[in-house]
């Protein structure tokens, strides 16, 4: 499902209980100097991850003066974040002109300790390659490096290398729990493009269809990943990011099942099974 870009004015996109993906929370907040957005989401662990702007951030005993180095665009810096435990009231504050930010969460019902991922913290996978126009970098902000602080939240940043080319493929679903065949894992996107007035499509097509659903995604669209096989492509001359966030029904770790028809393709795609594993 595609929702395109609007003024959500810091109400979550995604809220909570959501009746598509109930195990995922999203919301971007834009926020002027000096001002304030609480931020607290029942059931549900999160965290804040600047997009661009600096922030001073406190949650519980947990504080942070000054978090978000990118001052242009997803493409200008390493990413941060910041896990905000279940029922925890995280204070935000913007200290540049004007910053954006996304929080994402995954319910939960353990509440954790919070902690920063810096730039340091982050894990980095490249794979693909120019020839089979697969080439993409992942960025997990919280991944593996974070398993044993996080109930069943991943979130990470997705970039196209170079312009054009696909992501999420060969196609993959996600939808149901099967021992270790596949998990259950409710996902959502953010997009932004690089130069910004660039667009991509982003192709759902349920298990039991033969022709899927189109949808043209520009700036800042989100998509709602519940159910289907799910790979999208920038338009060439562009690059794309999207941020991703994965919330798992059973389990933390993703495993992915690849379309039969098409799942020859992973053989093919250099350093995708390392891609793989970084997910479980």
């Amino acid at each position: 499902m595609h929702i395109p870009p609007y003024n959500n004015k810091n109400e979550p996109i995604i809220n909570i209980d959501n009746h598509k993906v109930p195990l995922v929370y999203f919301n971007i907040i834009k926020l002027k100097k000096n001002e304030i957005y609480n931020s607290k989401v029942i059931g549900y662990e999160t965290c804040f991850v600047p997009v661009i702007g600096s922030f001073q951030i406190s949650v519980g005993n947990l504080n942070l003066e000054n978090i978000g180095n990118r001052n242009k665009n997803v493409w200008d810096g390493e990413p941060e974040g910041v896990y905000i435990p279940v029922n925890e009231v995280a204070e935000i504050k913007c200290l540049s002109e004007d910053a954006e930010g996304f929080i994402a969460g995954a319910k939960f019902d353990k509440k954790l300790k919070p902690f920063y991922i810096g730039s340091n913290d982050i894990d980095i996978v490249q794979y693909g390659s120019d020839d089979t126009k697969t080439h993409r970098k992942i960025k997990h902000i919280l991944g593996q490096k974070q398993a044993d602080k996080v109930g069943r939240l991943l979130v990470s940043e997705l970039y196209t290398v170079g312009q054009g080319g696909w992501s999420g493929f060969p196609p993959h679903k996600h939808d149901t729990d099967r021992n270790s065949v596949e998990t259950k894992h409710d996902e959502v996107y953010n997009f932004r493009f690089r130069p910004s007035n660039g667009f991509g499509m982003q192709l759902l097509q349920n298990s039991n269809k033969l022709v899927g659903e189109a949808s043209h995604i520009v700036e800042s669209s989100t998509f709602i990943v519940d159910k289907g096989y799910h790979p999208c492509v920038v338009a060439p001359g562009y690059e794309m990011y999207y941020f991703t966030i994965l919330a798992g029904k059973s389990q933390r770790p993703l495993i992915q099942y690849f379309q039969p028809e098409h799942a020859w393709q992973v053989e093919t795609i250099p350093g995708i099974k390392d891609m793989i594993a970084k997910f479980k």
